[in-house]
């Protein structure tokens, strides 16, 4: 389509410039990949430091004692007494695989006691959280 002002012919534009939808989309795609880790569990736990750390591959019920021998499902508090119920009826532990997350300030005791309501739940397959050594 073209159009005439004054003698001179001027074309109507008909392309439609993605470049800032490109630019948008690749900044939000930058800012999610930087906060998914942050957003795995709210809760802050100073795990133990081990020599071997693996890293996790899928994304599993992850169970977390605090510094205060709080229990928390995913980021939810459980009750420890009903941590075995909640475990055996939660329809995301198809796979029976968990983690526990503990503090380096947990007592022994309190962390058996949630290994003990893990495995009551029927649960085999228990990892425990750590981070690498600093060197």
């Amino acid at each position: 389509m073209a159009f005439s002002t004054n003698g001179k012919t001027t074309t109507a534009m008909s392309d439609i410039n993605i470049t800032p939808l490109v630019d948008v989309v690749l900044v939000l795609l930058l800012i999610f990949m930087l906060t998914a880790p942050v957003l795995q569990s709210g809760i802050q736990v100073a795990v133990p430091h081990t020599r071997l750390v693996s890293q996790l591959s899928e994304v599993h019920l992850v169970v977390t004692i605090d510094k205060d021998q709080n229990v928390f499902l995913q980021d939810k508090p459980v009750n420890i007494h009903n941590l075995s119920a909640v475990l055996a009826q939660n329809p995301a532990n198809e796979k029976k695989v968990i983690y526990v997350r503990a503090d380096e300030a947990v007592p022994f005791g309190a962390f058996a006691s949630v290994m003990d309501a893990v495995k009551r739940a029927g649960i085999s397959n228990i990892s425990i959280v750590t981070q690498p050594l600093q060197r």
